[in-house]
């Protein structure tokens, strides 16, 4: 049974919205964006391996790989010389490896996030990538801006990577339709105290915000938080239970989301 349209609750004044998923598909994340990580990974520290924002990034991968040492498999990168090309060589793949290792594992390491977003950030300005949101996702939140509403964004990716998608994005420079953005510094999103310290974040309550996303444990969370929560259901999302979908407000589009203001057709 196809999802009825879901009516703004009352009181709700900002919507706050997951992006894998829900504006954006999941094959552009895992399809994409990881494998591109994984592709070109030699490549960029090979190009970028004498500046300092390069020498940046592997040290932090180096302290997380010595924070690991005790896990299966995990990958260390031992400190290079000033000397020797074949030493740098050797530095260089245990770099490569410890990335491809974390990903393998599906870390969210600070380190590894720093490096894939400065190497998005590469591939988004030079046109290498666009970031892909569903054709429904920029319509709706503009009509959700001309009524009042303020939008934000909470995904686990980095800030930093969550402009990057919208402001390289198939639709063109997408920024300007959100008020703010929030990761997981703000918390985790399974965690129910992460949706309070948003509100908190934002100067509201959070019986204020209708988060949407495509998580059911993460909805159970805002929830939880006193969060109203509307569940994206998407291709390729995760399959609901028929109690989740008993349970949960259900959209396939943006447009179904109805606003009392502009109820009247």
């Amino acid at each position: 049974m196809a999802p009825r349209p879901v009516r703004l609750p009352a009181g709700a004044s900002v919507l706050l919205l997951d992006i894998e998923g829900t504006t954006t598909p999941i094959s552009f994340v895992k399809d994409i964006l990881f494998p591109y990580i994984k592709d070109n990974v030699e490549s960029h520290l090979r190009a970028h391996w004498g500046e300092e924002e390069c020498k940046d990034d592997v040290k932090l991968l180096r302290k997380q790989a010595e924070e690991d040492a005790t896990c299966d498999g995990a990958v260390p990168i031992p400190h290079s010389s000033a000397e020797g090309a074949g030493d740098e060589n050797q530095t260089i793949q245990a770099v490569v490896n410890n990335v491809h290792w974390q990903m393998s594992h599906d870390r969210k390491t600070t380190a590894l996030k720093q490096l894939q977003g400065h190497m998005w950030k590469a591939a988004y300005t030079n046109g290498q990538l666009k970031g892909e949101v569903y054709d429904d996702v920029a319509p709706a939140i503009k009509k959700w801006r001309d009524a009042g509403l303020k939008v934000y964004i909470y995904s686990s990716g980095s800030v930093e990577a969550q402009k990057l998608l919208f402001e390289y994005s198939i639709e063109g420079n997408l920024l300007e339709l959100f008020d703010g953005h929030f990761d997981t510094t703000s918390g985790q999103k399974v965690e129910s105290r992460s949706y309070k310290q948003i509100a908190k974040s934002i100067g509201c309550l959070p019986e204020n915000i209708l988060f949407l996303t495509d998580i059911t444990r993460e909805a159970k969370a805002a929830e939880e938080a006193g969060t109203h929560v509307c569940v994206v259901v998407r291709p390729g999302n995760a399959d609901l239970t028929d109690d989740e979908k008993l349970h949960y407000s259900l959209i396939t589009s943006f447009s179904e989301l109805q606003l009392p203001a502009l109820s009247k057709a």
